[in-house]
């Protein structure tokens, strides 16, 4: 069985590969051992989304009253019916995949794969019979899973990952998040918006640490708004199961306590999937536990390729799938560029949601940069008060001398939505006096982007 290409793992990362391959009239197959789509589509960007936008409604019905709705009876949120929808969405998604792996004529193969000499993957099938393929080109596009902390190993019941927090029977009186990293942030908050008791427990010194130092702030503040008990700077030292409870041990500045909660959700980060891939045996370089590739995502290896989270850098969706085009393409003879990752926006789906891209004001301060920094809050915008949607600000931080946008840091209602113009600005290398002489429509929230960009220059009109 002979292919141009052959990719072991179908997340964002592979199956944009596989069918950007196919554009490209390469002759492709695809190796998944589980559902297709890999974590994204069935256990992580999507079905998460589902449920955190089941919260929001939820949270709408709560407060409707506000908004000159009046409800009558008890509101209860029915996670067996959120969870449903949930998967229900996920599936919808996995099968839009299989419907683009026949309509590019990629070949599906299940089974795991594995590097089994040069050109060569062995595929073992749920029956454990093996399949050998040969391929020119070998993608490594495996994920990554739920990282286990020490002293905190998950036992799928009482103390869990991000998976197993999506599907359970129901809902937690109270709960243990480790991590406030988007994962955690986010479940975080769709349990609190529920009803569930959550201690949010962060090593570093805010949550959403990796966000500018206004943004964490801003999230922390949000948080303990809604009931939510911030513990930063705290470490969980080990964890044990009491009875029906659990009881985590955490040490900070203050010295050593114990916290008790019915589960503990353990989102401290990811672990790459490199094992049982014949990378050892085919003499793939490794560094610091990730696949070692150049620039185009070539290994050390003549023929062996990886892209997403087994590599270096961002562990994100739209980061594996850029990785994965521009990685075929360089297979196929184009002459793509370089991905460039000071250009990469991250998002978390809390309440407010948190959008970002570019360097952080601390980061500008560490390099010694003169810059000129924006800020437009949604207390004075017109859409977000209509919307009652007032918490939040859009940030923005601008080259003193040529008036270049370096970064974008903003908190509020769908800033997601509103983060891919700054990264489209960024590639253009625009300035701060353009953003402001391009007409932004009113009323909008983004709006708050001119309006940051003006207070940078003294020209803001709104506060």
């Amino acid at each position: 069985m002979q292919y141009d290409l052959i990719v072991i793992g179908s997340g964002p990362g592979g199956y944009v590969a596989a069918i950007r391959a196919s554009q490209l009239k390469m002759k492709t197959a695809i190796v998944e051992k589980a559902e297709l789509g890999g974590v994204c589509l069935n256990w992580g960007c999507i079905p998460t989304k589902s449920l955190l936008k089941s919260a929001q409604v939820f949270n709408y019905i709560k407060s409707s009253g506000d908004y000159g709705v009046s409800i009558e009876g008890d509101i209860k949120p029915d996670l067996g019916r959120m969870i449903q929808r949930s998967r229900e969405s996920a599936a919808t998604m996995s099968k839009g995949v299989q419907f683009l792996m026949k309509k590019n004529g990629i070949e599906h193969i299940a089974g795991s794969g594995k590097l089994a000499g040069k050109n060569k993957v062995e595929v073992t099938s749920g029956d454990n019979s093996k399949t050998t393929l040969e391929a020119k080109h070998i993608i490594i596009a495996t994920g990554a899973r739920s990282r286990e902390l020490p002293g905190l190993p998950h036992d799928g019941s009482k103390i869990i990952g991000y998976r197993k927090a999506m599907t359970l029977d129901k809902l937690p009186e109270s709960m243990i998040v480790v991590g406030s990293g988007a994962i955690g942030s986010e479940f975080a908050w769709f349990y609190a918006s529920l009803g569930t008791r959550v201690t949010l427990v962060e090593y570093l010194p805010s949550v959403v640490p990796g966000e500018d130092k206004d943004v964490s702030a801003q999230l922390g503040r949000s948080f303990k708004k809604m009931g939510i008990s911030v513990m930063t700077g705290t470490s969980v030292e080990k964890a044990e199961i009491s009875g029906n409870k659990c009881i985590a041990s955490v040490k900070s500045k203050k010295g050593e306590e114990t916290i008790e909660a019915d589960i503990i959700l353990s989102a401290a980060g990811i672990t790459p999937n490199t094992e049982n891939l014949g990378l050892e045996e085919s003499g793939v370089e490794m560094t610091n536990g990730k696949i070692k590739t150049d620039q185009f995502y070539r290994t050390n290896s003549e023929g062996i390729y990886a892209i997403g989270d087994v590599v270096d850098g961002p562990a994100l969706a739209h980061v594996a799938s850029a990785e994965g085009i521009l990685c075929v393409e360089k297979i196929a003879g184009l002459n793509p560029e370089p991905l460039n990752y000071k250009n990469i926006p991250a998002c978390t789906y809390t309440g407010p949601e948190v959008a970002s891209v570019g360097i952080t004001e601390q980061e500008a301060n560490e390099q010694g940069l003169d810059v000129r920094i924006g800020k437009f809050p949604f207390t004075a915008s017109g859409k977000a008060s209509a919307a009652g949607e007032r918490e939040g600000f859009v940030k923005l931080i601008f080259d003193s001398k040529y008036g270049e946008l370096l970064g974008a840091h903003m908190i509020g209602a769908n800033v997601t939505e509103m983060i891919a113009e700054i990264v489209v600005a960024k590639n253009l290398e625009t300035t701060a006096h353009e953003i402001i002489k391009s007409v932004h429509p009113h009323p909008t929230m983004s709006e708050a982007i001119m309006e940051a960009a003006a207070a940078a220059y003294g020209e803001v009109i709104h506060i």
